[in-house]
């Protein structure tokens, strides 16, 4: 019989690569809830409504690449292609925007029917931020030293900030006017989605990848030519204020975001370190999204980072090793000492409040063998009992990062008292040399 793959476009993530996975989303979690910010979960399907009204009709996203289906109900339902709009759909649901401004971020999966690639997937995760409530610059600056923090945490090198300003609702028709006198005798040398495109949202095209619109995109006119005098004074208090803290960034006047629901600022960060698709993650404000989905008018802004990207970069930076060492394996010589095993593991997993791992090795084998696959298991000690350790009254403990083993007396007949000694042991050894703090 075949064996049944993986869909394509997705990854199965499993140990020791799952804990790369997880110290990134502890960092995250971290360092939200360091500004504030509280983490939703919103479901993973939702009506294709939501995104046909949010994210626009005219997108990639809307037109070629949502996972649409028909319930049993006959209602009609997209695995969510993105986050903003579901999490809009929740505010408005559960009516927390009249208690005040929300700070919120998730850790989730999203779906995209596209051609997988590096570093692109059909099911990818994103940790991303939303903050509602402020129309204030400050508000713009906070989400983007979010973004920046995160970033400066891993010590990741040559990233520079991208920063536009796309104005609003009231600034688009004379921009729109402008992209149509360009494009327009350019036609014939664009692409077929950008023909098609042309007369329905002329903005989209400034987004496109298509080698033979670059030429055209990169000679457009830019939208600082049509801000109103508030938007500008916005998008110059956004630039002075990142200057005083400190976040370096370049003006890009021809930079967009991929969904209709954008307004004034947008950015990404970007990294020379993955090639020609180089951007880590990206955002700005939404301040019309939440009422074009029936809620009250409410500025927002916020921003999304793919996880697979991301760890993509630790690798490419020569950052994303295997995972630190962590824990303790049990390896039980003969009978007597397998008696001793379950009590001592079930001793030191309670007394532990650091949380590392605490595993046994249960099974039958030489002490070779079974510090192997401790080995394999990215702890970082070994303690092996056997009926010479029974009679001496003391455990062998190996430090399987610096390969040493000593003695450790140890009141082998009380669970309790042998785990504070080992723990106490296990505390003092040092953290092996040349291992990354960023990862």
């Amino acid at each position: 019989m075949s064996k049944i793959a993986a869909p394509k476009g997705t990854a199965d993530v499993y140990p020791p690569e799952s804990a790369r996975w997880q110290a990134l989303e502890a960092r995250i979690h971290a360092l939200s809830r360091r500004f504030g910010y509280g983490e939703i979960r919103t479901p993973m399907f939702e009506a294709t409504e939501l995104f046909e009204r949010g994210v626009g009709e005219a997108t990639d996203i809307v037109e070629k690449e949502m996972y649409t289906f028909p319930d049993k109900g006959g209602r009609s339902m997209t695995l969510r292609p993105e986050l903003t709009a579901p999490v809009v759909r929740a505010l408005l649901e559960h009516n927390l925007l009249p208690s005040g401004p929300q700070r919120l971020y998730y850790i989730a999966p999203f779906f995209r029917y596209e051609r997988p690639q590096k570093g692109r997937f059909r099911q990818a995760h994103q940790f991303g931020t939303e903050c509602f409530g402020y129309a204030e610059p400050e508000a713009d600056v906070e989400v983007i030293s979010l973004a920046f923090e995160l970033l400066r945490s891993y010590r990741i090198p040559s990233v520079t900030l991208r920063l536009n300003s796309i104005g609003d609702e009231h600034d688009r028709p004379a921009y729109r006017t402008a992209l149509l006198e360009h494009f327009r005798p350019l036609r014939e040398s664009l692409s077929e989605d950008s023909q098609r495109r042309l007369e329905r949202n002329p903005l989209r095209i400034l987004d496109s990848k298509h080698e033979s619109d670059r030429e055209a995109v990169a000679n457009a006119p830019t939208f600082f030519d049509s801000l109103s005098d508030g938007n500008r004074a916005h998008f110059e208090s956004v630039c002075a204020l990142l200057s005083k803290i400190g976040v370096p960034y370049a003006i890009e006047p021809r930079l967009v975001r991929g969904f209709d629901y954008y307004t004034r600022t947008v950015f990404e960060f970007v990294s020379d370190a993955l090639g020609s698709q180089n951007a880590i993650c990206g955002g700005g404000r939404y301040d019309d999204l939440v009422r074009s989905l029936g809620g009250p008018a409410t500025p927002a802004v916020g921003f999304g980072l793919g996880l697979e990207r991301f760890l993509m970069l630790l690798d490419a930076m020569g950052a994303g090793g295997a995972a630190d060492r962590e824990g303790i394996a049990l390896i039980a010589l003969g009978a007597a000492a397998r008696e001793r095993v379950v009590p001592l593991v079930a001793a030191l997993r309670r007394r532990d409040e650091a949380g590392i791992p605490i595993v046994a090795d249960y099974g039958d084998g030489k002490l070779e063998r079974q510090l192997k696959r401790a080995d394999r298991a990215n702890v970082r000690a070994a303690i092996i009992l056997g009926d010479d350790e029974l009679a001496a009254g003391a455990l062998g403990v190996r430090d399987l990062s610096a390969r040493v083993q000593v003695k450790l007396p140890a009141p082998l007949e009380d669970p309790d008292a042998t785990a504070v000694a080992v723990l106490r042991w296990y505390g003092d050894l040092r953290p092996p040399s040349g291992l990354s703090e960023a990862v």
